[in-house]
């Protein structure tokens, strides 16, 4: 490792298989050839004999890009069989002006079946920077999800059985937070552990060791700790008034403080872990509006933050609410954190839901040690050439499975139900009946599981026969239903049998005010609002998640507006004798433009 902490390593492979276009692929992919290899030939044969010759160096294909048509096969033919060698590979195929109208049936069929990443149009002029920003995204995806870092911001060092070093890769990890761990013994482990060795400390050492030169060295530090390396801790929280205070920073809270702070509002977002919520585990979101080739939850995540953060929300990783003092008479409500109380005008709810515990003790005595709940993506390259078992039916399983395929040599998804038409989405189903790297096991749960300080073996039966059988495995990921994270608000929020969160006209009828219902996705507490997964009744979607949170919006707007005016009396209902349609009317109009 170099002295500014750029590891050296070989550079990953540009595979490039043309014939009728090589001339134009040679110069379009000259912009590439500082960082990586860029290597075009003719024919498939050709390719593998590149692809073979990277594979035994210890390289890495980074991307192919197959000609539709080749002298000794189809194109997609091709990209099959490098992905064959090189599961990780980002696949391209190239297409000629005219090409895609005889092809898009075969193409379309093609990226439903996970087959292929997109499909270009070859240039023909100058500066084809659509074609080379397809191209970036996909090199971006596969140096993060699949090459691991060059240049590390944190590193981690600790031995392997370790239960904590997981927890803190994902936290990472999720924060786009390029990390890299090493053993203790490893020349980085050595240095680091020297430098902690300087300062005095003489005794056992608490692993994970933690250097940064956002946060020092720092041995086991919490959440919250590590949060700090990236948040502007200089505002003091319990200092001023907030007009917006949101929990939870999911696609739900980020799209509200998007549009609350570009709108005006004082807004701050707190989470108890990394801002990007469930949905920032994702490895790819293929069905979300505006985005064809997809996107990795942690993309979509950082983006989100940046948009928000150029408005001026302030965002709060790693800082639990525990516990809401409700306000009255419109005066703020109260959070209590570990780093004071937080004072809103209006209160959003965006905590989200997390994965419900299997409840069996030998799984989950091996938490962060093979067994994990939720996609945690910086696992997937320990499950080289292993076998893997996700356990559930949802999308989130499914993106867990197909990721995991990139590197375990067999993934299989363990459902109770006899299969996932059910639960998950179409367009998964047929990526996962097309990956022969991935199998189902219907009718059939993970009832336990041992390893001597790893994950080694589960016990999964079947439930149509009652027969239990052992198989081995190097991981587990439980992507199983889910509980509503409400635990710190009051009972005067109500909720369904299952705690999430009622709104609107789902609110009991005798919490009504001046026997009307709340707003849409207000509760039965006048300036506190729930959206997305947490909110009952809700779909379950990044989409519909993000769509509440903006909409939620322009009613915060008109909460603090009849506030400031007034209207709000003591038993918190609009008073009868304003003229309350013209102050909405008047009020909603505020922030509804895109």
């Amino acid at each position: 490792m170099t002295d500014n902490g750029i590891r050296m390593t070989i550079k990953p492979m540009i595979l490039v298989v043309a014939a009728q276009y090589a001339e134009v692929m040679e110069g379009e992919f000259s912009r590439y050839k500082r960082d990586y290899e860029v290597v075009v030939v003719p024919t498939l044969a050709d390719g593998l004999r590149q692809a073979q010759r990277a594979i035994a160096f210890n390289g890495q294909i980074a991307l192919v890009a197959a000609e539709s048509s080749l002298a000794d096969t189809p194109g997609l033919v091709a990209l099959d069989c490098i992905h064959a060698l090189s599961p990780t590979v980002k696949r391209v195929l190239l297409l000629g002006w005219g090409e895609f109208r005889h092809t898009r049936t075969v193409v379309r069929e093609a990226m439903a079946a996970g087959r292929l990443d997109t499909p270009l149009t070859v240039p023909r002029g100058v500066r084809e920077e659509e074609f080379h920003t397809a191209v970036t995204e996909l090199l971006s995806d596969w140096a993060w999800t699949s090459a691991g870092p060059v240049v590390a911001a944190v590193e981690l060092v600790s031995p392997p059985d370790i239960a904590a070093l997981g927890r803190l890769r994902d936290f990472f990890d999720r924060q786009g937070v390029p990390t890299r761990t090493s053993s203790p013994e490893s020349e980085v482990g050595l240095e680091i552990i020297e430098q902690l060795r300087s300062t005095g400390h003489e005794g056992e050492i608490d692993y994970p060791l933690v250097s940064s030169p956002f946060g020092g060295l720092a041995q086991n530090p919490t959440i919250a700790q590590v949060s700090t390396y990236f948040t502007d801790t200089s505002t003091d929280l319990s200092a001023e008034v907030f007009d917006l205070v949101i929990v939870g920073g999911g696609p739900a809270g980020l799209a509200a403080s998007v549009y609350g702070a570009s709108e005006g509002l004082r807004t701050v977002v707190l989470d108890s872990d990394a801002i990007g919520g469930q949905a920032g585990s994702s490895s790819m979101i293929r069905n979300y509006l505006g985005f064809p080739r997809g996107i990795s939850g942690m993309r979509l995540a950082q983006r989100a933050r940046t948009q928000a953060s150029r408005f001026g929300a302030d965002l709060r990783p790693g800082c639990r609410v525990t516990g809401v003092e409700l306000g009255t008479d419109g005066s703020p409500h109260v959070l209590l954190t570990p780093k004071g109380r937080v004072r809103a005008r209006a209160l959003l709810v965006a905590s989200g839901v997390k994965y419900r515990r299997m409840g069996v003790p030998s799984i989950d005595e091996l938490v962060g040690l093979g067994v994990h709940y939720g996609a945690a993506t910086s696992a997937a390259r320990e499950c080289a050439g292993g076998h893997v078992v996700v356990v559930g039916g949802g999308n989130s399983a499914g993106q867990a499975a197909v990721h995991l395929a990139k590197f375990a040599r067999v993934v299989t998804i363990v459902v109770r139900r006899a299969d996932l038409t059910e639960t998950m989405s179409d367009y998964l189903i047929r990526e996962i009946e097309a990956n022969p790297r991935i199998k189902v096991a219907g009718n059939a749960e993970v009832v336990g599981a041992g390893g001597s300080g790893h994950l080694e073996w589960l016990r999964v039966r079947n439930n149509v026969t009652g027969e239990e059988f052992t198989k081995e495995a190097c991981g587990l990921f439980i992507l199983i239903g889910a509980h509503p994270c409400t635990d710190f608000l009051p009972d005067e929020v109500a909720r369904d049998g299952a705690g999430y969160v009622l709104t609107g006209r789902d609110v009991p009828m005798d919490t009504w005010r001046n026997g009307c219902p709340p707003a849409p996705l207000e509760t039965t507490v006048a300036g506190v609002y729930a959206v997305g997964d947490i909110r009952s009744g809700s779909m379950k979607r990044v989409a519909s998640a993000s769509g509440e949170g903006a909409a939620a919006v322009p009613l915060v707007h008109e909460y603090i507006a009849a506030v400031s005016e007034g209207l709000i009396s003591g038993d918190t209902s609009v008073d009868d004798t304003a003229d309350t349609a013209d102050t909405v009317g008047a009020v909603a109009t505020v922030g509804t433009t895109a």
